[in-house]
């Protein structure tokens, strides 16, 4: 596919993620019908391949994320959230990711793009104290005092846990930052 000029202009003529300025592509980031933002992201082949096989090839290339998830672009900051996601796990990424904002259009989008890219819609679903579900980017209430293991820290009860993360493989564990470090809470001690 051809980049048009508009989009050439808006990408300075680099990818949009790793700002390479070398054999440039046009990637169409999937979103649901109801997301009326822009798909198109201008990326590199290098940036294309490793995305689309195993981001986990080379983690270091990826470091240029802690750039663009703060990008104006919604489709790009889509797609590193996406990436980033895709490499939960890695200390570096697990503190951008504590980090990153994103809209409620934004958040149900990077859901559904994970699931898709899973080849999945058969997800793991996270549900709080009242069975609510869960999502990337949620606040939660934490709803008695906990004990952090391994540490000094007692999360009390009451505290806003912003901006969580979900523990793909376990829907009884979540991410978030509490007393500016972050933790891993069970489900059943939160409440959306």
């Amino acid at each position: 596919m051809n980049i048009d000029k508009e989009l050439l202009e808006r990408s300075e003529g680099a990818c949009e993620l790793c700002k390479s300025k070398i054999d440039l592509q046009l990637y169409i980031v999937k979103k649901p019908i109801s997301v009326l933002s822009d798909n198109q992201v201008v990326v590199c082949s290098k940036c294309n391949n490793l995305f689309d096989s195993n981001p986990k090839e080379d983690e270091n290339h990826w470091r240029c994320l802690s750039e663009t998830v703060w990008s104006e672009v919604a489709a790009v900051k889509v797609l590193s959230v996406s990436i980033l996601n895709k490499l939960s796990g890695i200390a570096w990424v697990e503190e951008i990711s504590s980090q990153v904002y994103l809209e409620d259009e934004n958040v149900f989008w990077v859901e559904q793009l994970s699931n898709t890219s899973s080849g999945s819609t058969d997800t793991v679903k996270h549900l709080d104290s009242n069975g609510v579900q869960l999502f990337v980017g949620d606040t939660v209430t934490i709803i008695k005092d906990l004990n952090v293991k391994g540490s000094s820290i007692v999360a009390k009860r009451g505290t806003a846990v912003r901006n969580i993360a979900l523990v793909h493989d376990n829907p009884e564990y979540i991410e978030g930052k509490v007393n500016g470090q972050v933790i891993v809470l069970l489900t059943k001690y939160v409440k959306k």
